[in-house]
């Protein structure tokens, strides 16, 4: 609802203020990301490829243009649902969407009604398409595949919400992974809170194996994860895929015992220095099938007694030293700011439905909206940009005062002249452009 209210500024008691300006719009930056979807096909994949339960006789609103909205809704920086009953009206989006008006709050909530597990599967389909054109825009030969668990708040009786013991609270733990190498959102599962990390992650993982196997055979394919993913399940699928992997593995007296063997101490001994060393052992747990090669870094801090000692399990060749795969592994640490983007960015943990399907669907919606941004920024942005955080891009390149013109043939989208980013703006605006010819 437009305020109609006049309000008299005290530094200028001249000067008075009210939203009574007109058909203006504060996102006509967004003709950006429309551009970038329709370069991508979005609107013809997602009728191809997402099925609703539709069961509805008369609508005003389709499905794939309820998903865009909702979509744009969360690329602009709207976290609530509510915030449609004004955006509904916003000159600029209802000239993206191609309908006199866009959906309100409750049509949003009854598209959430049609989700269905079919619908859910399909939102992944969908986003591995679209991950499919950007790399070959990009013209990616190599993936790390970066697997991680995290958690999403629930507040009241919300379905399959539970406590999680290491995050000391209710809701739900979501299974992800994401390219190291590109930032990718490559998947994404919704969990129970109380699943282990590890829980179902065989399943989450072979499908990516075999698309990337089977789509681009090429392709290098590396596999990380910290040591909520040491199970024998990830390094035997890898191996069956020819994938390799970098995976952390959980102290125990066994691989303590081995790491001692290679320290050595006596009454010369530095203590004033600092020390670290690596080492590559074959190694076999109880649960493994056979031996395997496990990395060990033993550091031991300036005035301390004893080293710490850290156990990479991999299947690279003796080739690759110990030391550069303990290099190759903290590299992994860059998916904790993919998280956070995620999150802060794109609302990913907006788990706030009853239904646990419809929070199923909310994740998938925040994926495909982070991966839009990230096509953006890794495909037509400057190599000074391609860093640039969603809340910066916004402000930059989204959040711009505009008016929509309409003559009896054409319509024309008139920009503050006071912009101060256009000239990155026309510049991204040719490079979207640009790409079409190789999509």
């Amino acid at each position: 609802m437009i305020t109609l209210q006049e309000k008299a500024m005290k530094f200028n008691n001249h000067l008075y203020v009210s939203h009574t300006g007109g058909r203006l719009s504060s996102d006509s930056g967004l003709i950006l990301v429309d551009e970038l979807m329709d370069t991508f096909h979005f609107e013809e994949l997602s009728k191809k490829l997402i099925s609703y339960n539709e069961n509805r006789r008369y609508w005003k609103h389709t499905n794939h243009k309820i998903l865009k909205q909702l979509i744009l809704q969360l690329i602009a920086g709207y976290k609530a649902d509510s915030s449609a009953t004004i955006l509904q009206y916003d000159p600029v989006l209802q000239t993206l969407s191609q309908e006199e008006c866009l959906a309100s709050q409750p049509t949003i909530s009854r598209f959430l009604d049609r989700i269905t597990d079919q619908t859910i599967n399909d939102l992944q389909t969908f986003n591995q398409t679209l991950i499919d054109q950007a790399r070959f825009v990009r013209n990616d030969m190599n993936m790390i595949i970066d697997l991680d668990s995290t958690h999403s708040d629930t507040f009241g009786i919300q379905e399959q919400t539970d406590y999680n013991a290491h995050y000391r609270t209710n809701g739900y733990h979501p299974l992800v992974a994401f390219d190291g190498l590109t930032g990718d959102f490559l998947k994404a599962k919704l969990r129970s809170g109380n699943q282990y990390t590890s829980k179902g992650v065989k399943e989450f993982l072979e499908p990516l194996l075999d698309h990337y196997n089977q789509a681009v055979p090429t392709t290098d394919i590396l596999v990380r994860g910290d040591s909520g993913f040491a199970t024998p399940d990830i390094y035997e699928l890898c191996e069956e895929y020819g994938s390799n992997f970098v995976i952390r593995l959980k102290h125990n007296n066994n691989l303590y015992r081995l790491a001692e063997e290679f320290v050595y101490y006596d009454d010369n001994y530095p203590w004033n220095e600092k020390e670290e060393y690596y080492y590559s052992v074959s190694y076999q747990a109880a649960s493994w099938s056979k031996p395997r090669r496990v990395c060990i870094q033993s550091i031991r801090e300036m005035g301390e007694l004893l080293f710490k000692h850290t156990f990479i399990v991999t299947n690279f060749s003796e080739n690759i030293s110990s030391k550069q795969v303990f290099k190759t592994y903290k590299k992994r640490g860059a998916m904790e700011n993919y998280i956070k983007e995620a999150k802060n960015g794109f609302y990913f943990d907006k788990t706030d439905s009853p239904k646990f399907i419809e929070n199923h669907a909310r994740m998938m919606i925040s994926v495909l909206a982070y991966n839009l941004i990230n096509f953006l920024r890794t495909t037509c942005f400057d190599k000074n940009y391609k860093g640039l955080q969603i809340n910066t891009i916004r402000l930059r390149l989204f959040k711009v005062a505009g008016k929509l013109v309409s003559t009896a043939r054409e319509m024309y989208l008139k920009i503050s002249s006071s912009h101060v980013y256009q000239a990155e703006f026309y510049a991204v605006f040719n490079r979207i452009q640009r790409i079409r010819h190789y999509i």
